[in-house]
């Protein structure tokens, strides 16, 4: 565990941060050498620097002209979008014009399912969600960001950095979100809250911070941002009872089947379904309960989809494995604890296979397990024969 790694692994300096920088450089954890008017960070970056609060975080400039990308304003009075041919999204306090970057992702991107792309039931959702994001900026902000996210999945010369229009339609989304959450929410507001809250979810799980394995979870230090997806996740599903997806009016409805699988009980008892070898590892039995043993619900969730082709995975049964990391579970993975990181390298192994937001984490999370795995436990035999060159190798990697 933990405990066990070397001292000057544990003791590594920690970046320090400039007390008074800019609030961009505090979004990217990076130290602000403080210039003004703008900062060189923001300056490399294409940013407008926001020492100053009136100042948009992480608001795009133009590199020819140093102008904002975009124009967004807040008040009634303000909102007078022009009568052009220009695309916009408005509601009764923000509007938001879409440059010609963002009408092309719109037009290739968010008019079919960009969480799951061949799941008719999604593309049908998000259709619906693309007409009401020009009435939602927050819900446009947040499906850029994602249409952002999913063009590097696709291209990955753009590398495993976030472009400064993620970072920018994800800082929006998130803060225009958050603002209406601290209003009343009406009944046609449901939809585009719950979809926001998602893309947020997904966008902080498909954008470590690492870019190597050496940079990435568990192997780097312990630090405040460690499963940090995890936390966004449990604040989407905090909003589930107040906006409940499965309303009849929901958009959301016809995707009763996936939620159900998300939420399915998992066995109260014993290892049937799960493969021998890995209810060994994680001393389970036909006894065990999840009462007497931390990974049983993990360990049975991870089973549900480990034999299934790649093909057939969907992102119920993916998430049905994260509804697990909670309570003694959640403790024994922040604690580098051998087998919850099994568990999370065999779910990662898999969905990542699968579902493209998982791989985007997965390609740096899961050979930083494995490398993790071999350094501090390679007396753990066990553990071992799960991992490539393992003498289960050939049936689970």
């Amino acid at each position: 565990m933990a405990s066990t790694r070397p001292r000057e692994v544990r003791e590594r300096k920690t970046l320090r941060r400039s007390r008074f920088g800019c609030r961009n450089c505090k979004l990217r954890k990076l130290k602000c050498d403080e210039s003004k008017p703008q900062c060189k960070r923001c300056s490399t970056f294409g940013v407008l620097c926001n020492f100053m609060s009136n100042i948009p975080d992480l608001q795009p400039i133009a590199a020819d002209t140093g102008k904002p990308l975009v124009v967004e304003a807040v008040g009634k009075a303000e909102l007078q979008p022009s009568a052009t041919s220009a695309v916009w999204t408005s509601d009764e306090s923000t509007f938001y014009q879409l440059n010609a970057k963002c009408q092309d992702f719109i037009t290739r991107y968010l008019g079919r399912s960009l969480i799951t792309p061949d799941e008719p039931n999604m593309i049908h959702v998000n259709r619906k969600l693309l007409r009401l994001a020009f009435a939602y900026p927050f819900l446009m902000h947040a499906s850029l960001a994602v249409a952002f996210t999913y063009d590097r999945h696709l291209n990955s010369s753009l590398g495993c950095r976030r472009s400064v229009e993620e970072c920018y339609h994800w800082s929006q989304s998130t803060a225009l979100l958050n603002r209406r959450l601290r209003e009343p929410i009406e009944a046609n507001d449901k939809d585009p809250i719950w979809a926001s809250a998602a893309a947020v979810a997904i966008l902080t799980f498909s954008s470590p911070d690492a870019c190597t394995p050496e940079e990435s979870w568990p192997l780097k230090s312990s630090g405040d941002s460690d499963l940090d997806w995890l936390r966004m996740s449990k604040g989407k599903m905090a909003l589930w009872h107040i906006v409940n997806p499965l309303r009849s009016d929901s958009l959301f409805h016809v995707m009763a089947a996936t939620f159900a699988i998300m939420h399915s009980p998992l066995p109260g008892r014993g290892i049937d379904g799960i493969p021998r070898a890995l209810a060994a590892v994680c001393l389970l039995d036909d006894s065990s309960t999840a009462r007497d043993n931390p990974y049983f619900h993990a360990a049975h969730a991870v089973s549900q989809i480990l034999d299934l082709p790649d093909s057939e995975v969907t992102t119920g049964q993916t998430q049905l494995f994260t509804r697990c990391i909670h309570g003694p579970f959640e403790g024994l993975l922040r604690e580098r604890d051998p087998v919850a990181l099994l568990l999370l390298y065999l779910w990662y192994r898999k969905a990542g296979r699968s579902i493209w937001w998982i791989e985007l984490r997965a390609r740096v999370e899961c050979p930083s397990i494995c490398s993790y795995l071999r350094l501090y436990h390679k007396g753990n035999v066990a553990v071992q024969a799960f991992l490539p060159e393992g003498a289960l190798t050939d049936k689970w990697n």
